[in-house]
């Protein structure tokens, strides 16, 4: 339920590019000229959510399994806080979309699915593949946060057989408005990090919050 708030802030902050991907495959469809943009947007997305469902089927109740233990979350942590460190030496100019291949899509929907290990950030571990394959940081962020929506409504679907078990159904309503909030106002301020390429500042909070977690436990 928190994630569908998530997800909805994802929808309406990304909604021009939403209507850009349907006015391409229209386009595109249509056969009005040439391939646009948005129809090859979409076309990675579909090719990035294969691996990630993949690893979410197959791999799904091992990463749970992470959950209880808490030292491993803060080595996550800490790992997460590697990769965003090393984009400080990423390209400033990368490739857009319609230079982007179908190994770009693997590998980032790769990092979605590995993502699902609690400590590795889903938008940190994608954002960063991305810019370490050389696309433009305006695309690895757009692109992200774009493939969360399919990746968040497959999880969706298959936990919605869980939510009669939901004790207290207001409460948990209110959690997802206000994740709604939370996710758009991250959002705004990731989006504006990653634009002047300081992304890698957090690794920073990564590395502390790790740290204190594995000392705590």
């Amino acid at each position: 339920m928190l994630h569908i708030g998530t997800l909805f802030a994802v929808m309406v902050y990304f909604w021009k590019d939403i209507l850009e991907i349907l006015h391409g495959i229209g386009t595109t469809l249509g056969g009005k000229g040439k391939e646009q943009p948005g129809a090859r947007f979409l076309l990675w997305i579909i090719v990035a959510t294969v691996p990630t469902g993949l690893i979410g089927l197959l791999l799904k109740d091992w990463f749970e399994s992470f959950f209880s233990q808490p030292k491993l979350v803060g080595g996550m942590l800490l790992i997460t806080g590697f990769f965003l460190w090393l984009t400080r030496w990423t390209k400033k100019e990368g490739r857009k979309i319609m230079k982007m291949g179908w190994l770009d899509s693997v590998l980032i929907g790769i990092a979605q699915g590995m993502a699902i290990i609690p400590g590795i950030s889903r938008s940190g571990a994608t954002i960063s593949t991305g810019l370490f394959r050389g696309l433009d940081r305006d695309l690895s962020a757009r692109f992200s946060f774009l493939l969360s929506i399919p990746a968040i409504l497959g999880a969706t679907v298959l936990e919605f057989k869980r939510i009669g078990s939901i004790q207290e159904l207001g409460i948990t309503l209110i959690g997802t408005v206000v994740a709604f909030g939370v996710g758009i106002l991250s959002l705004t301020f990731l989006i504006k990090i990653n634009t002047i390429g300081k992304i890698s500042n957090f690794s920073y909070y990564c590395w502390i919050i790790g740290l204190v977690i594995i000392i705590l436990m």
